[in-house]
């Protein structure tokens, strides 16, 4: 299993990142890992654009689903299609989300044209040669952690959360955690809403993971020498602030 970061920003573009995009390959199978601003200019430099053989929206905030909506525009009117309408597993609702940023109700069909949706919960499901484990996390709205197996491997990502236990319970035993630190230790941060880099390696600590790889760090109020710092504080294996174009084989 391989993974490519594509975009790594969290809430917003970063000056040298798209928001969250993780392409994952296995067997010849491409799972796009979300799909944030800007990550599909990313998914032609470090991938195949028309390659992508299923979609896994995590939640449906902007910064996770919005070139969802612009690749309805190169797949529908592609010179090499038509393609056949790409899975999609997202919450219920994202039919009527992505058909909206693209262009309203009228832009439903063309919307159905593109994507064949699956509405995600707690739960295991195939998809390709992954396995699949999915619970809801601790966010504002409906927001999935997300659990891939292949060949006795396990990657997990956090999606966007704050502390809770579904997300140990995903991360036990990974080889590879893609968890978020958005905050800094020491601020006045919301409650129930992300991750700082110490909180991140206590899930991954307490979940026993080999390897912790950080995402979603804002580069407009962050710090990446603090959140690594903090972050090895309280996880002891390796660590790494992941960037577009990194590639891990897990």
């Amino acid at each position: 299993m391989r993974l490519t970061v594509l975009g790594c920003a969290g809430s917003f573009p970063g000056p040298e990142a798209p928001c969250s995009a993780y392409l994952i390959e296995a067997d010849g199978f491409r799972l796009l890992l979300d799909f944030g601003p800007g990550s599909m200019s990313a998914l032609q430099r470090y991938g195949d654009l028309y390659g992508v053989d299923a979609i896994l929206l995590t939640h449906l905030h902007c910064d996770h689903m919005l070139d969802a909506c612009t690749y309805v525009v190169a797949r529908r009117y592609a010179p090499a299609g038509p393609f056949p309408p790409l899975p999609v597993y997202a919450p219920v609702n994202a039919p009527e989300r992505i058909a909206a940023a693209y262009g309203g109700e009228n832009e439903a069909i063309s919307i159905g044209e593109v994507y064949t949706f699956y509405a995600l919960q707690p739960g295991s499901f195939p998809i390709g040669p992954f396995g699949v484990t999915v619970d809801r996390v601790n966010h504002p709205i409906e927001t999935y952690g997300v659990r891939l197996e292949h060949n006795g491997k396990v990657l997990t990502y956090s999606a966007d959360t704050a502390p809770c236990e579904p997300l140990i319970r995903l991360a036990q035993g990974a080889d590879a955690f893609l968890c978020e630190a958005s905050y800094l230790d020491g601020v006045d941060n919301p409650p129930d809403l992300h991750l700082t880099g110490r909180e991140a390696a206590e899930h991954a600590t307490k979940a026993g993971v080999g390897r912790l790889l950080l995402t979603h760090l804002v580069p407009a109020w962050g710090s990446e020498a603090l959140t690594f710092e903090a972050a090895s504080s309280a996880f002891a294996g390796p660590i790494d602030i992941v960037r577009p174009g990194s590639r891990y084989d897990i």
